[in-house]
């Protein structure tokens, strides 16, 4: 017998969106994740140079580069992390999945909505997975209270916190007040948080704040190069571990790596060396994704609004959450019960490509979806950003959709 392991539905959808511009048609391209903006041109210079590089590293990471990252995100929100206790890996995703297996049997707690590998991960690591509620009067944000009565139900001596902000799917992120009341939760029940903040420098307002800076005792944040630098398919990861976390954790992780991955790529470590060597020569380049990003999520969240569809203007990321509950009725009536269904007919009908919100949690009739906001290409950088003349896609896919959903 096998594992049953569905594909990640963020890859599949991926899959399936390429065959259908494969056969010509016509599609609108919300379903992926993946930024459109190219890293730096030094950073694409350093990997290109770096193909010389054929040996392993430690399973930890090059120590310069290790060094780098901590100092870097010092810089950029004031997370102190040693480099002793920065671990580098081929992509956030397998860390994520080693610090899960790093611990015996857990509690693992996961906000709905989430992304989609944190359950499957758990599960795979032979955890317990409890979901926790979160609702659009609270911006899908989990509450303390909610995460208190989480806690008290648990099955496990041990628990973990998945924190995911600013989020996917819904581009929504904490405020200081909000993570210190998670915090003082977390703290009280002595529970480890792996605080992935991958898109924490995609934050629109540039004022991201590290889960750690709250809770320094039992959390890992992680992060990577995919989402700011726009090099996801380079697959470099970090783990940062705050000091107050057991040594044991960290042997875990460097055994189960070197049984696993072995290391990240040298050559990518050694590009990611010159992406992280300072803050403040790449803070431009970062600003100018923010200002673009702000613009075309507050443009989509607009129309989608005046149409009736509930959605929170975006805070960080490229991801919008769909919320199509004032039209159940009438999803119903076109025999549409199941998010899965509606994004269906919605690809169908439009070629209008959504994440259904079953893939990150929910029950099956909730009518929620996700729109990832990247089908446009690059602009220049010396210009100002203009949706029909530099996002055409995402300008007639949300027209496309609105159309659609007023068609109901």
């Amino acid at each position: 017998m096998y594992r049953k392991v569905e594909q990640s539905q963020t890859l599949f959808i991926n899959t399936q969106t390429q065959k259908m511009v494969d056969q010509n048609r016509e599609v609108f391209r919300f379903g992926f994740g993946q930024s459109p903006f190219m890293p730096p041109q030094d950073v694409q210079s350093a990997l290109g140079n770096a193909t010389v590089h054929k040996e392993y590293s430690s399973v930890q990471g090059d120590p310069e580069l290790r060094e780098h990252i901590a100092r870097f995100h010092f810089q950029h929100n004031g997370l102190r992390t040693r480099a002793e206790d920065v671990l580098v890996a081929p992509g956030s995703k397998i860390l994520i999945f080693s610090l899960l297996m790093a611990v015996e049997k857990a509690d693992v707690l996961i906000p709905a909505p989430a992304w989609v590998s944190y359950g499957p991960q758990a599960q795979l690591a032979g955890h317990h997975v409890i979901t926790l509620p979160t609702s659009w009067e609270k911006r899908w944000r989990i509450t303390a209270d909610a995460l208190q009565k989480a806690v008290t139900s648990k099955k496990c001596p041990d628990s973990i916190l998945i924190l995911n902000y600013p989020g996917n799917p819904d581009g929504l992120t904490y405020s200081r007040e909000e993570l210190m009341e998670l915090a003082h939760v977390a703290r009280t029940h002595g529970m480890m948080v792996i605080s992935d903040e991958i898109y924490g420098l995609l934050d629109h307002k540039n004022t991201h704040l590290s889960f750690a800076a709250f809770y320094p005792e039992r959390t890992i944040t992680t992060t990577g190069l995919s989402k700011w630098c726009g090099a996801g398919g380079w697959r470099l990861g970090a783990a940062l571990l705050s000091e107050g976390l057991e040594p044991e954790l960290k042997e875990a992780l460097l055994g189960i790596g070197s049984e696993t991955y072995s290391c990240a790529p040298v050559p990518v470590q050694m590009a990611a060396k010159v992406a992280y060597q300072d803050y403040a020569t790449i803070k431009s380049y970062i600003h100018w994704q923010t200002r673009i990003l702000k613009a075309i999520g507050h443009y989509c969240c607009e129309k989608l609004v005046n149409a009736g569809i509930k959605v929170h203007p975006p805070e960080g990321g490229f991801y919008l959450f769909l919320d199509f509950s004032e039209f159940q009725d009438q999803l119903k009536k076109r025999g549409i019960a199941t998010s899965t269904a509606m994004c269906s007919a919605l690809l169908d009908e439009k070629g209008v490509v959504l994440l259904p919100s079953q893939a990150f949690g929910f029950e099956p009739s909730f009518p929620g979806a996700r729109l990832a906001y990247v089908d446009f290409d690059e602009p220049p950088s010396d210009l100002p950003f203009d949706m029909k003349a530099h996002a055409p896609k995402i300008s007639g896919g949300i027209r496309a959709l609105v159309d659609w959903v007023r068609d109901l």
